[in-house]
C-alpha cells in the first residue's frame, strides 16, 4: 500500500504554515520574546550560551529593539524594521554562529562595510564590539557615516 493510500494525499497532511502563522499573528499568540526564548533555547551547546549571551548583549544595548523571528531566526527590530539577527551554525551546516545586519542598520563606512560576523565564542572583547556595532545600526552614537 502506497503511503499516499495510508495517509491520505500529501498535501492534505501538511497544515499551510504561512495561514497559521498569519492567524496566530492575529489572535497575538506569537510573542517576540517568547519566540526568540524558544529558538534559542533550540539550540544545542555551546551555541544556546553563545546566543543566550548574544541576546543579552544586544537587548541591554539596544532597549528600544523589539525581538522577533525573522525567517525563523532570532531578530531585533527598530519600529517593526529587522536590524540585525543571529543563525544557528545548524541553519546552514556552518562552523559558526552568524550575528548579522540588515540593510536598517546604520553601519554605512564609505563604499563598503562588514553586515555579518562569524563567532564561535563571545568573550568580553567580542561583546564589546558586539555593543559598538548594535548602538551604531540604531543610530545610538553621534558618529557620521564616512
Amino acid at each position: 500500500m502506497s503511503d499516499e493510500q495510508m495517509n491520505g494525499p500529501a498535501d492534505a497532511r501538511q497544515p499551510d504554515r504561512r495561514k497559521q502563522r498569519r492567524t496566530m499573528r492575529r489572535s497575538g499568540a506569537v510573542d517576540g520574546e517568547e519566540a526568540v526564548r524558544a529558538a534559542i533555547t533550540a539550540m544545542p551547546e555551546p551555541w544556546r550560551s553563545i546566543a543566550e549571551r548574544l541576546d543579552f548583549v544586544i537587548r541591554s544595548t539596544a532597549p528600544q529593539l523589539t525581538p522577533r523571528l525573522w525567517y525563523g531566526l532570532p531578530a531585533y527590530a527598530l519600529e517593526k524594521a529587522v536590524v540585525c539577527f543571529f543563525r544557528s551554525p545548524q541553519t546552514f551546516g556552518e562552523r559558526y554562529l552568524t550575528f548579522g545586519f540588515t540593510d536598517k542598520a546604520q553601519l554605512d563606512e564609505g563604499t563598503w562595510w562588514p553586515v555579518a560576523f562569524a563567532i564561535t565564542e563571545l568573550g568580553p572583547a567580542e561583546e564589546a564590539r558586539v555593543r559598538e556595532l548594535v548602538q551604531r545600526a540604531v543610530g545610538a552614537t553621534d558618529r557620521e557615516p564616512r
